[in-house]
């Protein structure tokens, strides 16, 4: 089989977007940067054996943060043993550097260089002390790089994305079935405030145990799942359409939510906090899960009836009918399992800020519906990758981030999301035009 470039771009078109996206913000983030840790201690030190004779006083100037910690540490070792003298590591304030200056203005002890990082070399008192003749201070050298390409950016951006791309995969089966679930971003609300009042209430509050919790956390999963199950079977036995099912759902859980409590319930464990501010080997809990539930997710879709069934259905329901798919089954579990991972994402949203509330998920269903719609599903139904709505969720948490890098926030961004659906159902429908003629 030959092939074809053409083919596969059509195939293809969300990885090739997130590419050219990645390398737009790059150029538009493209700033100076300075070296900080430990790496930036070590280049300070050298940059000071350059401009500095061996034997010369040092005072090294830094924040009071475990970042800064590090580059101090590593600047003392590597000058201590270039020969060089620190007098003092002052941690902390401006106020703490001016102090340091007066006591080495009182000892009369000389002072060669003051040696900072780019936050610390900023501070007033070092202005004062360039403008008087005083001793020179020293950054590490600077360099330019794109903030949207920092380790630390990329790293965080799955770990932004990871409630949507979980609650995308129960999307992304409602929608290949040929349905849709506007419901989500309430039953992410409901179930935060479920799980956070049962803990509070009748599981000891700060005091609960793990298993209390998580015995809290799974029944507001379950609640959320046995609402996804109204859903489907509204759906489709009531052969009622999605959108009016799933929109009048979307009202009456936020209407629950708020009736439960329509104030932030924060009497939770600090245990709980872990499930997503906890990480193994570096990797955040919440991406581990995220990407644990994809890969069962695509094995589902590519090797079970289930999955087949659920093309099947999207593709002509009546024809899968004829052919003795049990649809209404199918669209059931497909609501079961949207509404179950939305519960998911709500009892995580309670970890990540340690409280509930009832207005946790808003506008999440936007989100979800662009992720999967990005990631190459078809609106129309029986079209969809689990592997898509990965690059799709990747994709809006891409756009989302460079915006916030660009000091873009709120209603633009709503703009541009609002946009990115709208670009998104056009492609899918001039595609779903091309097959039909």
């Amino acid at each position: 089989m030959r092939f074809s470039p053409a083919a596969w771009g059509r195939d293809n078109s969300t990885v090739l977007v997130l590419l050219l996206l990645c390398a737009v913000l790059s150029v538009l983030t493209l700033g100076r940067q300075y070296p900080t840790g430990a790496a930036g201690g070590r280049q300070l030190a050298a940059r000071i054996q350059q401009q500095i004779p061996s034997g010369g006083a040092v005072l090294i100037v830094v924040r009071n943060t475990r970042e800064d910690a590090e580059f101090a540490a590593a600047a003392e070792r590597r000058l201590a043993a270039a020969g060089y003298r620190v007098i003092e590591t002052v941690r902390g304030q401006p106020s703490d550097a001016r102090r340091a200056l007066a006591r080495a203005a009182e000892a009369k002890a000389s002072i060669d260089v003051v040696a900072c990082n780019d936050a610390t070399a900023r501070w007033e008192v070092f202005e004062k002390l360039a403008n008087e003749g005083g001793p020179p201070v020293v950054v590490p050298p600077s360099y330019y790089w794109p903030n949207f390409l920092k380790l630390g950016n990329l790293l965080n951006i799955p770990n932004q994305i990871a409630l949507v791309a979980i609650m995308a995969i129960g999307m992304t089966m409602v929608i290949i079935a040929g349905g849709i679930d506007l419901s989500v971003g309430s039953l992410v609300a409901l179930s935060a405030v479920v799980a956070a009042r049962l803990i509070r209430d009748y599981r000891g509050g700060a005091d609960a145990g793990f298993v209390d919790v998580a015995a809290c956390m799974l029944a507001a999963v379950a609640l959320c799942g046995a609402i996804g199950a109204v859903n489907g079977l509204l759906t489709a036995v009531a052969r009622i359409p999605p959108f009016i099912v799933t929109l009048a759902m979307m009202s009456i859980a936020s209407g629950l939510a708020f009736t439960i409590t329509d104030e932030t319930i924060s009497a939770i464990p600090p245990g709980a906090e872990q499930l997503m501010r906890g990480s193994l080997l570096g990797v955040p809990h919440a991406v581990i899960l995220m990407l644990i539930l994809f890969v069962v997710a695509d094995v589902i879709m590519k090797r079970t009836t289930f999955g087949r069934h659920l093309y099947a259905v999207g593709g002509n329901r009546r024809a899968a009918w004829l052919c003795g798919v049990p649809v209404r089954r199918v669209v059931l579990l497909s609501y079961v399992v949207s509404g179950a991972l939305a519960g998911v994402a709500g009892v995580l949203m309670v970890s990540q800020f340690a409280s509930g509330k009832a207005t946790f998920g808003a506008t999440y269903e936007l989100q979800v519906i662009a992720a999967v719609v990005v990631g190459g599903a078809s609106l129309s139904g029986g079209q969809g990758k689990m592997f898509g709505t990965l690059l799709g969720a990747l994709l809006i948490g891409v756009v989302g981030n460079g915006m916030n890098l660009m000091g873009i926030e709120g209603d633009p961004q709503k703009i541009v999301l609002g946009l990115v659906i709208l670009a998104a159902a056009l492609l899918d429908r001039l595609k779903q035009r091309r097959v039909e003629e």
